[in-house]
This record gives structure tokens, sequence and C-alpha cells, in this order.
């Protein structure tokens, strides 16, 4: 008898419980040779079932998609594919986080691979929807299962990912809450005498984010050519404070600093000369611009409660930290500064989320416009 050519299957033989089998021999992409059975309620259907199975073969797919538990290969997932990425600590984190909750603890988690469906993954998305959850988490959360699916399609549990025909969920673009001039330094006034004053005004002055800021040392600083360089953000992951890279790849950039800059980074100096001086041997040199008493990285969290604070004694509600940063993007926009360049200085990844996120013109600027239109019209 001649040797069957890979994918060719055996004729359908019919088992003691009634189902119809038919067994196939294959050599696998990595060259090895494997066999998968098919079965069906008839002859006819299990013929049915070992032509798709040859056709997946010649694709180089696995001849049937896995019966593994969705729930179970997303634990697999995280404490491997996820568990080795180059993803940041605090993204690996929420992934984590996310997959576990969401997907784990789900229906569709329940399912086996097999029977996850494009449909099945619709479904699953608008029951997020109805859980409350943010557009944000969300999409998130479809990003993390279509990773996850992604995984089982590369290790041969798939033949396709049943996500990816899925529309991935949309997140509404919101404007920038943002203050005037006149209640920016309203919130300053207010914040004045708190060892995080200072970091507020660099905020304002550059439009950096308050990680980014936190991370400053002071080899960043080029105070004689008034210039820093943003090269990391500091963050709490695992509870320590860590400077890790930056939010995007625009976000490494330099800055040219005011005069207000250069007067409160000046100061910052002298108060750190001060207080090495004050703490003796209990200082610790990191290096940072911004720092405790004692040397150490100053935390994210206590500089928000200390703009808590300041906002909440100038009676403005529902500012942050970014706040200022939104603020500064907002002057500078006002001021007719371009778009390219004002997303630059953010360090956003392109114009398209510059104009997304900033997209308010206030009613003077924009009736401003319109008499420029007009008498360029009429001249």
């Amino acid at each position: 008898m001649s040797r069957r050519a890979n994918g060719e299957g055996s004729k359908p033989v019919k088992r003691k419980d009634g189902r119809w089998a038919v067994s196939l021999r294959y050599i696998d992409p990595d060259g090895l040779a494997k066999r998968s059975t098919v079965y069906g309620k008839t002859a006819k259907e299990a013929r049915e079932k070992a032509e798709e199975a040859r056709r997946r073969v010649k694709r180089s797919q696995p001849p049937k998609d896995s019966r593994v538990v969705l729930g179970a290969f997303v634990e697999e997932w995280v404490a491997s594919t996820l568990a080795v990425s180059d993803r940041k600590a605090s993204t690996k984190a929420m992934y984590a986080t996310l997959a576990r909750k969401h997907v784990v603890d789900s229906d569709l988690g329940r399912s086996a691979l097999d029977r996850v469906t494009p449909r099945k993954v619709e479904a699953w998305v608008a029951d997020l929807r109805k859980k409350g959850l943010s557009e944000s988490t969300v999409r998130s959360t479809y990003t993390v299962l279509r990773a996850v699916l992604d995984t089982a399609v590369r290790d041969r549990a798939l033949g396709e990912n049943p996500a990816a025909v899925v529309r991935r969920p949309k997140v509404t673009t919101k404007e920038a809450n943002y203050l005037t001039v006149d209640e920016v330094e309203t919130v300053l006034d207010a914040a004045e005498g708190s060892r995080y004053a200072p970091l507020f005004r660099l905020l304002v002055n550059t439009g950096m984010r308050r990680g980014e800021a936190l991370a400053l040392r002071w080899s960043d600083v080029d105070l004689t050519n008034r210039t820093l360089r943003v090269r990391g953000t500091l963050a709490r992951e695992h509870g320590q404070l860590v400077v890790t890279e930056p939010k995007t790849a625009k976000s490494k950039r330099t800055l040219f600093l005011t005069d207000e800059s250069v007067e409160v980074l000046h100061a910052m100096r002298e108060r750190q000369r001060v207080e090495r001086a004050e703490a003796g041997s209990m200082w610790v040199e990191t290096g940072f611009v911004f720092t405790t008493e004692f040397g150490q990285p100053s935390d994210p969290r206590n500089a928000l409660r200390a703009f808590k604070a300041a906002t909440s004694r100038a009676g403005i509600a529902g500012a942050g930290l970014h706040t200022l940063r939104h603020s500064a993007a907002s002057v500078l926009l006002a001021k007719g500064v371009p778009l390219k360049v004002v997303s630059e200085i953010l360090g956003h990844s392109s114009t398209a989320i510059t104009g997304d996120v900033y997209g308010h013109v206030s009613p003077d600027v924009a009736a401003e416009a319109m008499r420029t239109l007009s008498t360029a019209l009429s001249a």
C-alpha cells in the first residue's frame, strides 16, 4: 500500500459509541509527524470535517482548534507571554488584572478555545459595556483578549484569531479640561509654602507630565543654555518609585526654559544645598531635581495631594496636576503657536492627538478669527 500524503486521512470508521471517525496524519510546520482524529454523527459529516482539517493543514494551521478552556489559557499567557514581554511593569500589571477580572471571570472565559467565535467576542464586549465600564477600560480589555488569542494562533492552538475580525471598541476623545491664566495664578498663589509649589510652576511653564518632571535629574538640566531633557517618567511600581521609559518615543525631547523655569530650578538647587547640609549623613544623593528633605525622589501621589489642597483653597474644583499641562497647551494654541510645535513640546506621538485633546478655542480667540476672516474678504 502506498504511503498517504501529508494531511490525507483514513476512511471513515464507525466507533462503538455510534460516531464516525477519520484519522489524519500530517507533518506540522516544525517538521514533526502528528496525528489528529475528527468525528461526526455520520460518515459524511466525518469526511467533511476531515476535508476541512486537510485545508487547515495546507494553510499551516492546526487541523482543529484546541479545546483548552480560554480562562486557563489566559492564566498561562499572563505567567509566560505577558511576563516576558517588553511592556512596562505597570502595563503588565494592568493587563493581568483586566485579563483575570474581565476575561477569565466571564462566560467567554469559561468557553473552550474552539468555541470562541467573533459573535461571542462581540457579546462579551457588549457585556463589558453593560457592567458600566469606561470606554477606555473596554478597549484595553479587548486589546488584552486579542493579544491572548494572537498567542493561541502562534502556538497553533487556534487557526485564526476570532477577535481580529471584531471592530475594536472606540473611545470618544474628550477635550482636556484647562484653567485660564488667572485661575492658574490663583492656584499657584494658593500653593505657596507647599513643598511642591516649584513643581507646579515648572509644570505649567513647560507642559511636562507630572512623572516626567519628577524623573528629572540635575544631569538633565542645563541652566547655562536654558534647556532640559525629558528622558523618563517616575512612577510607583510594586511599591517602589522607579524611572521608566517615557510614554511614547517622542516623549523623549529637549525643552527650552523660560525665565520663570530657570528661576524655579535655581531655587530648587539652593533648597537642596540647604537640606543636604541639614540632613548630614541621612542625605541620600539620588541626583533628582525634586526630592524629599533627605534626597529621595518625591512621590507623585504626595504631589497630587498637595495640588488638590491648593485647588481646594483656591475654590477651583475638578483640576488635577495634568490640568496644568493642559493649561500650558491651551495658552500656546490660543497665542497662535503652530499645532506641530505644541505637539513637540508636549511630547505627543502625533499632531492628531494634540488636535483631538486640545480642540477647544476660547470665545475671544474664535471671535478674533472671524473678524480676521471678515476683514480679509472685504478688503
